[in-house]
């Protein structure tokens, strides 16, 4: 349990959650927000598993893939909300 906690939490405040907010923020399309947030989620586990597929495991995978499509839409949202204040 403790290490999937630690797992969601590194990659909240890591690329899936600070870059995925980040591009989501750029866009005003949820889905468009979502999917770049995916694609950084992606990113940072094959970057962190020194470029191969091998060493990715996929709880890692599928937890950044979740939480960089989660901060994206949020940015998108926060974009959409921010635009109308």
């Amino acid at each position: 349990m403790l290490e999937f906690l630690g797992t969601v939490g590194a990659n909240i405040i890591s690329l899936p959650g600070i870059l995925g907010l980040a591009l989501g923020m750029m866009t005003r399309r949820l889905w468009l927000g979502g999917l770049m947030g995916a694609v950084v989620g992606v990113f940072e586990t094959v970057i962190f598993a020194h470029w191969s597929f091998a060493n990715v495991q996929t709880s890692d995978l599928l937890i950044s893939v979740v939480i960089g499509l989660c901060a994206g839409t949020l940015g998108s949202v926060i974009r959409i909300k921010g635009a109308t204040v």
